[in-house]
């Protein structure tokens, strides 16, 4: 299967805060990112919650298309981005008769969702895994030498 995708256009949000929702599901299986989602006290949330359950509707279908399983606990969240999306220019009353400007900003969400690789033990691969060279027993291993501050005298 390849990646499926999944847009919501101009979210009244601005991009500021829903960037630090996406960041903690970028990467993660997708039952870990809807159950974060489904938890956490912000707004931005909600609106990336139904962003990734249409991208998990559209791999299902996807997959229905072309005859062929789809297992959603395999899929992981590939890319997710946040854009900004148009602003809504609007004006407050200010003092002596001004008006000033206040901007509402509007976000673009985009989340690609990819099948997990099947991950492969390094011994599989023909070598044997890598190992670190070990201190000598009985000695500590040598520390490096710290660099010296020069400390300034203070014209008086």
């Amino acid at each position: 299967m390849t990646d499926v995708r999944a847009f919501q256009r101009t979210t009244r949000q601005s991009p500021y805060k829903m960037r630090l929702v996406i960041d903690q599901i970028r990467g993660k299986d997708v039952n870990d990112a809807l159950a974060l989602l489904r938890f956490s006290k912000k707004h931005a949330a909600r609106q990336i919650e139904k962003v990734l359950n249409s991208a998990v509707a559209n791999a299902e279908y996807k997959g229905r298309e072309a005859n062929e399983p789809v297992d959603v606990d395999t899929l992981y969240v590939k890319h997710a981005i946040i854009n900004e999306g148009p602003k809504l220019k609007r004006f407050t009353p200010a003092a002596m008769g001004r008006a000033t400007p206040i901007q509402k900003r509007t976000s673009h969400v985009e989340i690609v969702l990819g099948p997990r690789a099947s991950t492969r033990p390094a011994t599989a691969a023909g070598g044997s895994p890598r190992k670190r060279a070990a201190a000598p027993a009985g000695r500590p291993a040598a520390k490096a030498p710290r660099a010296r501050t020069s400390t300034s005298k203070r014209g008086t």
